[in-house]
This record gives C-alpha cells, sequence and structure tokens, in this order.
C-alpha cells in the first residue's frame, strides 16, 4: 500500500512540476525547477522499469509512453504497465494458496505412467513437477455441448444437492437463466443446503445491489471477488476472476467456457448461436476444482474453510484416463506455459478453438514450427468476435501463421466461445483460459488438461463437427484485404497486452 501511495504522490507532484515548468507566466527559475523534478521522477521510474528486464520491446514501449505522454503516460503504466502489481498486490494469496495447497498432500500419491505414449508421460510428468496440484486417476468427466446441455445438467445437479453448492463465475446475469439458477439455489437453501456464491465484480457489474440484497435475505452466500470500491486505488481493476466453477456435494463439478447469461444458450440477437464447451466431473479432481474454489472464497470473504473434512474429502469415481485441475493467475505461472509444453509435445496434430488468439511470442513460435514439422495445426476463431480490438487483433496474426503452413478457420454459425486445444488426439486442455495475453498474465483461470480419456474423443467429434460451420481463410484470398484492414489490425494489435 505504501508503494501505491508514493505512486499517487508521484503523480501529484508530476501535475505540479509540469504546471510550473509549462506555465509561462511564471519566472524561468520556476519553470526550470518544475522541468528538472517532473524529469527527475520520469527519469526515476524509468530507470525502475529497465531493472525489471522485462523484453526488451516492452521495455522501450513503455519508455517512450512515459516520456512521450506527460502525465497521461505514467497514469497509464501504473494501472496497466507494472509487473510490480502482480508481484505485490496478490502476494499474500500466493503465499496462502500455496501453503494450503502443500497442506492437501501434495505429490502423496503415484501414478503409474508406464502405459501412457512417450509425448503423453513427458507432458504428465512436466505438469506434475510445476503445478501445485496433482494428476488423478479416479475421475470420469463428461464434456457438454453448448448452453442448452450444459445448464440442464446444472440445474439437475443442483437439485440434486444435499450438503453445499459452491459457485464462482465471471459473469452471472439476472436474467431468465439467471433467476432459474437463483430460484433452484434459494429452493435448496430452504432444504438446508448451504449455498456459496462468488462472482467478478466486473464481469457481473449488472448484479445490482437490491438483487444481491436477495439473494443474502435467501441465504445464499454471495461475495465479489476484487471489488471495484477497493480495486480502482489499489490497481486491481485489470485483474480479474474469469473462472466458471460449480461443485456439489464435493461429489460433482463443472467448469468450461460458460458463463451465466442468456446469450449462451443462443438468445442474443447481437451474438446468435453460441458455440462453447463445458465439462461436468465425479471423483477425485473434484476435490482439487473444490481446493481453487475455496482458495478464492477465502480470499474474497475471508473465511477459511480448509478446517472442516467435510469440503476436501476425496470421493473416487471409475475413470479412464488422468485429469489434471490446473490453476492460473496473475499471481503465478501463467497458463501459456502449459499451453506451451501442451503444444510441443505433439507428434500428429495440434486442433486449437479459442474466442481471442493473441499469443506470446513462445506460442507463435511453437504453432509455427510444428507447422513446419508437418505436424497438422488448425486453428479455429470466431468469424465476428464480440469486440473491435480483439477482432483485428487475433486476424493481425494470420499473415505468418498462414505462411508457416497453419490451417486457420473462420466460425460463421454464431459465435465461437470454446477453449479447446487437442494434440494427437489423446491429450487435450479445456477449461475458461482462451489464448490471449489476457488469460496468460491478468485473469484468474482454471483449466483441465485430459490425458487418454474418452472425453477427448468426443471433443475431437464435436470439433470436426464444428468444422463444418467454418469457412477456411486462404492465403491467396487474404492477403487482399484491403490497406484500411490491415491498419485496423496494426492498430488493434498495440493493445494486445491487455487483451
Amino acid at each position: 500500500m505504501k508503494i501505491k501511495r508514493l505512486e499517487w504522490l508521484f503523480a501529484a507532484l508530476m501535475i505540479i512540476f509540469f504546471y510550473l515548468a509549462f506555465f509561462r507566466g511564471l519566472p524561468f527559475w520556476w519553470r526550470t525547477i518544475g522541468f528538472a523534478l517532473y524529469a527527475g521522477i520520469i527519469i526515476n521510474t524509468v530507470l525502475t522499469l529497465w531493472l525489471e528486464n522485462r523484453p526488451s520491446h516492452t521495455t522501450l514501449l513503455w519508455t517512450y509512453i512515459l516520456i512521450l505522454l506527460p502525465i497521461f503516460g505514467y497514469i497509464f503504466y501504473v494501472y496497466s504497465g507494472q509487473l510490480l502489481v502482480r508481484g505485490e498486490l496478490f502476494k499474500s494469496k500466493r503465499i496462502s494458496d500455496r501453503q494450503l495447497l502443500e497442506a492437501l498432500g501434495k505429490k502423496g500419491k503415484t501414478i503409474d505412467l508406464s502405459n501412457l505414449k512417450e509425448h503423453q508421460r513427458n507432458f504428465v510428468s512436466y505438469l506434475e513437477k510445476v503445478t501445485l496440484t496433482d494428476q488423478n486417476q479416479n475421475t470420469k468427466t463428461k464434456i457438454l455441448r453448448n448452453g442448452h446441455d450444459t445448464f440442464q445438467e446444472i440445474k439437475q445437479r443442483l437439485a440434486e444437492a444435499k450438503e453445499f453448492i459452491h459457485i464462482e463465475y465471471y459473469i452471472f446475469r439476472y436474467d431468465r437463466l439467471g433467476q432459474e439458477l437463483i430460484d433452484i439455489l434459494k429452493d435448496k437453501v430452504k432444504e438446508g443446503v448451504e449455498v456459496r456464491l462468488i462472482y467478478d465484480a466486473v464481469g457481473s457489474i449488472t448484479l445490482s445491489g437490491a438483487i444481491l440484497k436477495k439473494m443474502v435475505e435467501a441465504g445464499i452466500m454471495a461475495v465479489p471477488f476484487l471489488p471495484l470500491k477497493s480495486g480502482w486505488y489499489n490497481q486491481k481493476f485489470n485483474f480479474r476472476n474469469h473462472r466458471k466453477i460449480i461443485v456439489i456435494d464435493g461429489k460433482v463439478g463443472f467448469v468450461g467456457g460458460l458463463n451465466v447469461g442468456v446469450e449462451y444458450l443462443g438468445e442474443d440477437e447481437n451474438f446468435g448461436f453460441w458455440c462453447d464447451s463445458h465439462v461436468v466431473m465425479e471423483g477425485e479432481a473434484v476435490q482439487t476444482l473444490h481446493a481453487v474454489f475455496l482458495l478464492d472464497w477465502k480470499y474474497a470473504s475471508g473465511e477459511s474453510l480448509f478446517d472442516q473434512e467435510r469440503y476436501l474429502k476425496p470421493i473416487a469415481a471409475t475413470g479412464d484416463g488422468l485429469v489434471h485441475v490446473v490453476a492460473t493467475g496473475p499471481e503465478t505461472q501463467g497458463m501459456s506455459d502449459y499451453y506451451y509444453a501442451l503444444i510441443t509435445s505433439a507428434r500428429k496434430s495440434i486442433w486449437i478453438a479459442t474466442p481471442y488468439f493473441i499469443p506470446n511470442q513462445a506460442i507463435q513460435t511453437a504453432l509455427k514450427i510444428a507447422a513446419q514439422n508437418n505436424i497438422q495445426v488448425r486453428l479455429m476463431v470466431p468469424g465476428t468476435n464480440d469486440g473491435f480490438l480483439t477482432q483485428y487483433a487475433t486476424q493481425s496474426y494470420f499473415p505468418e501463421l498462414l505462411r508457416a503452413g497453419l490451417e486457420v478457420y473462420s466460425y460463421e454459425k454464431g459465435f465461437l466461445h470454446k477453449k479447446v486445444m487437442i494434440v494427437d488426439g489423446d491429450l487435450a486442455s479445456i477449461g475458461t483460459a482462451n489464448v490471449d495475453m489476457r488469460s496468460f498474465h491478468l485473469n484468474f483461470e482454471v483449466n483441465l488438461f485430459l490425458t487418454g480419456t474418452d472425453s477427448i474423443q468426443t471433443l475431437v467429434d464435436h470439433y470436426e463437427e464444428d468444422l463444418k460451420d467454418c469457412r477456411r481463410i486462404r492465403p491467396v484470398e487474404f492477403y487482399k484485404r484491403g490497406k484500411v484492414v490491415r491498419w485496423k489490425e496494426s492498430f488493434a494489435r498495440l493493445f494486445s497486452g491487455v487483451l
């Protein structure tokens, strides 16, 4: 907090010194002192920036912004450019999460990997070494396609709850779908079921105080994640909880791309048909997913539930492969590292579906090298995105990918929102993380990594079916796009770091 106050003090002093430096009515020596002090703050900030040892192009970009945009450049840097934010604002959460996850018995069991193929074994071993969570064999997963199947399953499972329901969403709207779910939750509270809800303060900003009051009065324990009233000052506005989690009685877990809102059912005229994927699972991996929720609940509400065994007791189910729950956030190793490891494990094929494709350099390079090594690389993105910047920033990466031999597909039936990566037909990732910088560095995310499960074949089947609603982007055709479009792409790409 002292560091943030110092930054705001610097900003206030910069305004004063800038005024002194350029207000012509003042004596020359006052203006000289003002300019010198203003320049001193900028130089100090730039030197601090250099000591962080960021990539050279990033360092130069922020240096130019600080120097060429008086005052506004500094404020923009404070809110969007500081790695210190990630390291300091969530330091307590990072330390607490690590301690609690380790207390759950990390690496406490041995899994036989002898029946796995070499590329599977290498990837699974990597995840075991670098994550704080375990691989699970005794877990059953089922892929849910699109909103109708997903929320039908969710409603059914919620109605069966006996002890507790824990829910966490980025977007939770109070529309027809949201009201239906809340009505179910209210009924379960009357039956004696505990209900806890975490909603992101920005993603669920339409949840009014009156609605939340009614939920609380009905017995639903609801808390916001990073509320705006404190988040703005503490620079947390840019960091959001993008997770979608439901855990019921510790037996059933849901995770995937679908938030709560009628658009996810395809009922919004602006979006039209909504193509997405979700997972319902039973078994030991539910405990790990639940631990992610409990960590977020502790951070958002201050209440720790880790001392109650009933919330963390693993319940085995018959599974057909390995399931690994991996949570990432601005305080941990990014999802990009796990995606990179998955991509580089490929021997035959890499199929990606993502609504936003704004990769870092490592992901770009890995995909291009894979394609050049005769590995089939398919990228599926929406034909029309939900934002100008995301639309054209995604397109800006197409030329280099097409030149490298990637197959790029534009989904034309509606809006593609699924976040799926399939490698060689026997490794896969599905969850909340997009292939973009926001999911890599700014958002709290959670994915399932699947190895050798029947659910992977379901993902393959769904991908192939979705390809029928896609238009393949051909290099010759794409290169004919006009200069105005290219300018839009170049402009949008400037904002890649926060998209």
